[in-house]
């Protein structure tokens, strides 16, 4: 191999050290609108293998959620989600634009810094102060007209 082979291309910043503050430190999970969480496992498992490390009931934000693992699980999660009453946020998702992507959720090591960070940047969060999220996580949402038309979710886990 040439030397002008193994090097980083001139073009390719390796680190952003001016987006530190926002600290995303890996894909937490994809989350998917289903109308049915029971149906949902089972396709998933069937289908693909997939199996479920958690599942919870989040009343405060009308959804039921199932947390699947792929391959050995080391890696991002599935996060199906199906509405728990009528009014909450995946039930109106559903509604405008039926089953399917509803969110890309990132890991970050203080939600709070990030969603200010992101404020500075002019940036829309949905939240003023983060939410409870599954497992006692901490989250908050970038707004999805501000973020490419995909709903951006912090996660600070618990």
């Amino acid at each position: 191999m040439t030397e002008a082979s193994t090097s980083a291309p001139k073009n390719v910043t390796p680190s952003h050290p001016q987006l530190a503050d926002v600290e995303l430190l890996r894909v937490d999970h994809v989350g998917i609108a289903v109308a049915d969480l029971d149906e949902a496992k089972r396709f998933y498992a069937e289908t693909f293998g997939m199996r479920v490390v958690h599942e919870e009931t989040n009343a405060e934000q009308g959804v039921r959620e199932a947390m699947l693992a792929v391959g050995d699980g080391a890696g991002p999660r599935i996060q199906l989600l199906a509405p728990a009453r009528p009014d909450s946020a995946i039930a109106k998702f559903l509604d405008r634009s039926g089953p399917g992507l509803q969110q890309l959720a990132y890991t970050v090591a203080d939600v709070e810094a990030a969603s200010a960070a992101l404020r500075a940047r002019g940036l829309r969060l949905l939240y003023d102060t983060p939410r409870r999220g599954t497992a006692g996580s901490r989250i908050n949402f970038v707004h999805p007209k501000d973020a490419g038309g995909v709903l951006v979710e912090l996660v600070e886990p618990a």
